[in-house]
């Protein structure tokens, strides 16, 4: 089960139309997961599963499926059906059938996109993330913009969020008035703006909050594009962050905003640094980054598709602390954080990285202190 599938007005049958109320998006971060594959570049189910659990137990607000970390432009359609299906089950299974999905679902073509949306609802999502065409952009206007976001979201059978996202649409960047123009629209109900530009943000949160006496409509949800402007986001109004760094830390991220919550800003701050220093480092090679630092931090990743080859996450000692200072920041306390973080801002403390690295493999005195540190944190 999930969200729109208790509470919306059209059932994940591929088919409905019909618009009305659906459940609002809850604020917080929600993660666009990236893509597992086999040694033979099938689709990794079991990781797909358990990293899904993951995200979940981190107390995410959701889970995205192909965004821009997710490889969707190197996946068929059978396959981003699967692992929409095997996520929507993995969370189910854990518990976690409050959380919705939502689903990339951008193609060059208004068809293709209607198209996208219908298996994204046949296939367990609960709302579209839908970027702009951009392939021929130049020869777009913006009534071509308006009438494709219309149309999509007229045939879909799950609301949609508009994903402004210039990097990966040849430089489109959607403004806020075509962005306010369309929120209008009873089955679009949000907008993730990696465009970066918090002022727009200010603008369409403010342009869309909820009217006194107005309860016959979803709430609009305006959320940032990435974790390195979530106070930011938070401040002009906005609903939260859809980031991919979640992936990598996703406690660290939540934290972040529970402490704005609160009211404690000015732990918010520090924390806000800390991630914006992590998030900057994590991103720098794309999803390819993310997995590199999943597979080195936490044991699996993997490889992304052809043509695309993997990274190490850490090619310098700048680097490694920027994602080992992330990675502690994402617990209360070292316990449960990669044995390789903890021990390694331990040992930057006594000699440069590669000497650390040389130190653990052939010196006694250092193994027994790795085996020490192990025992201590992590109990085994």
């Amino acid at each position: 089960m999930s969200p729109s599938a208790n509470g919306g007005p059209a059932s994940h049958n591929g088919n409905g139309t019909q618009h009305g109320a659906w459940p609002a998006l809850t604020p917080g971060l929600y993660v666009p997961t990236v893509a597992f594959f086999r040694s033979d570049d099938s689709v990794d189910v079991e990781t797909t599963r358990s990293h899904a659990v993951r995200l979940a137990k981190a107390g995410v607000a959701g889970l995205v499926t192909h965004g821009s970390n997710g490889e969707a432009v190197h996946l068929d359609h059978d396959e981003r059906q699967l692992i929409n299906r095997t996520t929507r089950a993995a969370l189910d299974s854990a518990g976690k059938t409050e959380l919705p999905l939502i689903v990339g679902c951008g193609a060059q073509s208004t068809r293709e996109t209607i198209q996208l949306c219908k298996e994204a609802g046949a296939s367990g999502g609960d709302y579209a993330l839908v970027l702009p065409p951009a392939y021929y952009g130049g020869l777009l206007t913006t009534d071509l913009i308006l009438q494709h976001f219309r149309e999509v979201a007229d045939a879909s059978p799950i609301p949609l969020l508009i994903y402004n996202y210039p990097g990966a649409c040849s430089g489109l960047d959607l403004n806020s008035d075509t962005i306010i123009n369309l929120a209008s629209h009873p089955n679009i109900v949000g907008v993730k703006l990696t465009c970066g530009n918090t002022g727009k943000l200010a603008r369409i949160a403010a342009a869309t909050a909820p009217k006194k006496g107005d309860n016959n409509t979803t709430p609009f949800r305006t959320f940032g594009g990435s974790v390195d402007f979530t106070l930011q986001t938070l401040v002009v109004g906005g609903h939260g962050i859809i980031g991919g760094t979640g992936n990598i830390a996703p406690l660290a991220c939540v934290k972040l905003m529970q402490l704005w919550d609160e009211g404690k800003l000015a732990e918010a701050r520090e924390l806000q640094a800390v991630v914006a220093r992590g998030d900057w480092t994590a991103i720098q090679g794309g999803f390819v980054s993310v997995k590199a630092a999943l597979q080195e931090y936490y044991g699996y990743g993997g490889l992304p598709r052809k043509p695309y080859d993997v990274v190490r996450s850490s090619d310098t000692a700048s680097t490694k602390h920027s994602l080992r200072l992330f990675l502690l920041q994402d617990h209360k306390s070292p316990v449960n954080a990669p044995v390789s973080a903890v021990f390694g801002i331990i040992l930057e403390k006594l000699c440069s990285d590669h000497e650390a690295k040389a130190l653990v493999e052939v010196h006694p005195v250092f193994h027994s202190m790795y085996e020490d540190v192990k025992a201590q944190f992590f109990g085994f």
